[in-house]
């Protein structure tokens, strides 16, 4: 018996409507930590010198790169933009339906 990849099971899972609309309120953090991450290996920082560079240690960066936005404050996005030499944009923008 062949288990699901995750591909199919969200595809099923799609099919919700609080599934999907959970989803898709993750779609910004999901954006913001795969432009993070992307930016620290393209200037080719590890995780402990970022974290040394913006006053915290290496679990809590990990943290953050696993997807603990949620916590993190706008002075320390602030501070990991500054660190990567990248500009933080924060903005509203009306909901699409």
């Amino acid at each position: 018996m062949r288990g699901r990849t995750l591909k199919e099971y969200s595809a099923e899972q799609m099919k919700n409507p609080e599934f999907k609309m959970a989803w898709k309120d993750l779609d910004q953090e999901f954006m913001l930590l795969e432009s993070m991450i992307r930016m620290r290996e393209k200037a080719g920082i590890t995780q402990k010198e970022l974290a040394a560079k913006i006053g915290t240690k290496q679990p809590a960066l990990s943290r953050l790169e696993r997807g603990g936005f949620r916590k993190a404050s706008v002075e320390t996005l602030k501070k990991i933009a500054d660190a990567l030499d990248a500009q933080l944009v924060i903005k509203l923008s009306p909901k699409r339906s």
